[in-house]
């Protein structure tokens, strides 16, 4: 099974959250890091995000955050990681992430989590990228973005085709056949951005 070297995991800062999500974001730091792919990330150490990169670390991954200035002076940023970058803003950290990743993994999460994949579905359907991109349906969790992307595939606003944009799958344990069963990347750097 090849894999990517790198993958960014989206998810969310909560940790007022259903124990099954905890153990999906556990069970995925550990499995990057037993197949030995960098885990990129936000950087938090709270919530899944912190979760996600504990269990990599303990795993003997190598783990890399970034993180905006506004969020580090709150005293959230895991300081224990391989690298962590703390940036001058969200879009630059957003930037870097998907400059410092081969693909893109989705945990449940709230409304930043939402915003990291839809701006990566929208690069990749620009052509800005052409990264996979795998959604983890824990518990039926995504199953409402799902729905809403066929509704706007349904109205006319998204092209059926966008479907493939990514991939959902119901178990973190899916994750790594889905992205090994993806198309290396093959956007030349020269276009790599417009």
């Amino acid at each position: 099974m090849i894999l990517p070297n790198s993958v960014c995991v989206y998810c969310g800062a909560s940790s007022r959250v259903s124990d099954r999500y905890k153990k999906a974001a556990h069970d995925l730091g550990t499995g990057l890091a037993s197949r030995g792919v960098q885990l990129v990330y936000g950087g938090g150490r709270v919530g899944l995000m912190g979760i996600v990169a504990d269990a990599a670390i303990a795993a003997g991954g190598r783990v890399v955050g970034i993180i905006p200035e506004h969020i580090q002076v709150l005293e959230v940023e895991h300081t224990a990681l391989a690298e962590l970058h703390v940036v001058d803003s969200m879009h630059t950290r957003k930037r870097m992430m998907v400059d410092r990743s081969d693909a893109f993994v989705v945990l449940p999460g709230g409304l930043g989590t939402l915003d990291e994949t839809f701006e990566v579905l929208t690069w990749k359907q620009l052509r800005l990228h052409d990264k996979p991109i795998v959604i983890v349906d824990e518990g039926g969790y995504w199953a409402p973005l799902a729905g809403l992307v066929d509704h706007m595939i349904g109205e006319g606003f998204c092209q059926p085709g966008h479907r493939n944009l990514f991939r959902i799958v119901d178990r973190v344990e899916d994750v790594f056949d889905a992205l090994a069963a993806e198309p290396e990347p093959s956007l030349p750097p020269a276009s790599k951005w417009l």
